[in-house]
């Protein structure tokens, strides 16, 4: 397993959709051009990520099609829409199965197998906290889902061979229970054992799994969530996601677990067994323009943690970052997340600047103009990370000091030593919108003994250094306004 993966997130049914306009033809998983796997080879990515390939149902789709707010939100990104526009919730899963209408299963094993011949791996979406409300299970085994005897908000009513069962719509504890989901019963070993097969299955299927909402079937949470639901015999002590994913490694052992996980729980997560986990607080701070507050967390959490963290700048859950920050603040942050040890997360759209955040519920979508600025930048960042060490072995995440007394503007600036056999890079980014000044202590065992060039490989810069300067001083940078660069250090021979 690449420990720094470089994962590109793809809305299947819109991509597809986009390309079957663009082709004027019906193009499925097993037609997908030549074009779309070279791109994503030479763009360094090494894995892929199709959100949405599983079954949506009827009832999700309709609850999508008639939700009011789901309409204005449709109206707003994509006049004139009918209904054929809309697919349903990609996480409202009646069935893990791929629909004719993307090709079925067997597309997808073609579509893996042609990945995995280019060397790249496929991750699809596990969502264990939920049902949609078609899946088989809720009529036929309402025993797997929190139950209520009696009709309350949150719940609905379900036909069983046994009669009427009232369930319990999916939620989180912070928000209102989402309609269009059942809620699966985490108190219940069978509930277990039943997701830990399922996803087994799914494991067959794939290279990796991203789990929706990963942090809701710990066992104090969910107790907590559910506490007015309460049911009559003991729930299990030890936690769900070890048994899982030691059932799948066993058979998998480079199997990916990657986890949607929020409220500072990334480091339980990662306890557990998680492969990697969302570091939503850096994606807050970059997006926010909290640059000291972005340095200190890199800085303070432990090395491993940084590693194990997802770093992203945008998913389908956030607003696109085009729309956030600036072209020059967007590159400077992207070279922030690109340059650091763990898993790199790039989604669809990014590349070219997209502002449009769709609905996960649509199945087309706006054709949004390219902004060359940013395509531009993404495609010099991608083109860096292909011929520098960024991404490979072990990067260093710098601490740099002030310049002078006084002077604070250190605190704006992150930087990442990735060293390779004779020479090595350090990333720079400036996170601030005016200059700022470091300097920087190079853990590199041969440093003083040599004198160095210094270039910028995203740039024009170059400059020569004495080694011995560099060991006793540290290298001084002065960095500009979002200054984003990558400095190959080689010995002057």
């Amino acid at each position: 397993m690449n420990s720094h993966p470089l994962l590109y997130q793809i809305n299947t049914r819109c991509w597809l959709h986009d390309l079957s306009a663009q082709l004027k033809k019906p193009v499925t998983l097993a037609s997908v051009p030549d074009t779309e796997f070279q791109f994503w080879q030479q763009s360094g990515f090494t894995h892929i990520w199709l959100m949405g390939v599983w079954t949506t149902g009827a009832q999700a789709r309709t609850i999508a099609i008639q939700h009011p707010d789901l309409r204005k939100e449709y109206d707003r990104i994509l006049p004139g829409w009918t209904d054929a526009d809309v697919a349903g919730s990609p996480y409202s899963i009646s069935d893990y199965s791929v629909p004719k209408t993307l090709g079925g299963d067997e597309e997808l094993k073609q579509f893996r197998a042609k990945l995995n011949t280019l060397g790249l791996k496929l991750v699809l979406d596990f969502v264990p906290n939920h049902m949609g409300l078609d899946h088989a299970w809720v009529s036929e085994q309402p025993e797997l889902f929190v139950l209520s005897p009696d009709a309350v908000p949150g719940t609905f009513k379900v036909k069983t061979k046994n009669g009427s069962r009232f369930v319990a719509n999916g939620k989180d504890p912070y928000f209102a229970p989402w309609t269009d989901v059942a809620q699966l019963e985490y108190r219940r070993v069978a509930t277990r054992t039943a997701l830990v097969k399922l996803l087994q299955g799914i494991a067959t299927q794939c290279d990796g799994v991203r789990c929706d909402m990963a942090m809701l079937m710990l066992n104090d949470v969910f107790a907590k969530t559910w506490a007015h639901l309460p049911i009559n015999e003991a729930s299990p002590t030890e936690e769900f996601w070890p048994a899982a994913i030691q059932a799948v490694k066993a058979t998998q052992p480079g199997f990916i677990f990657m986890a949607e996980v929020y409220w500072g729980l990334e480091g339980k997560l990662q306890s557990l067994g998680f492969d990697f986990t969302y570091d939503k607080a850096l994606y807050d701070d970059l997006v926010e323009r909290h640059a000291a507050e972005a340095q200190r967390k890199l800085l303070t959490h432990p090395a491993d943690y940084v590693t194990r963290s997802v770093h992203f700048l945008e998913n389908h859950d956030e607003p696109r970052v085009a729309e956030k920050l600036s072209p020059a603040e967007n590159r400077a942050a992207a070279l922030a997340i690109l340059s650091l040890p763990g898993m790199r997360f790039l989604h669809e759209g990014q590349l070219t600047g997209a502002r449009i955040k769709v609905p996960v519920q649509l199945g087309r979508r706006p054709v949004e103009p390219v902004q060359p600025e940013i395509q531009t930048s993404y495609n010099a960042l991608l083109a860096v990370l292909k011929k520098s060490h960024l991404g490979h072995g072990t990067g260093q995440i710098l601490p740099p000091r002030c310049a002078w007394d006084g002077n604070g503007s250190h605190q704006n600036i992150i930087t990442v030593l990735w060293p390779g056999k004779d020479e090595f890079d350090v990333a720079v980014v400036n996170l601030a919108a005016h200059r700022s000044q470091c300097y920087l202590s190079l853990n590199i065992p041969t440093l003083a003994e040599r004198h160095w060039t210094m270039r910028d490989l995203l740039g024009s810069e170059s400059y020569e250094r004495v080694g011995s300067d560099l060991a006793q001083q540290g290298l001084y940078l002065d960095v500009p306004a979002h200054g984003a660069q990558v400095f190959r250090f080689e010995p002057v021979r």
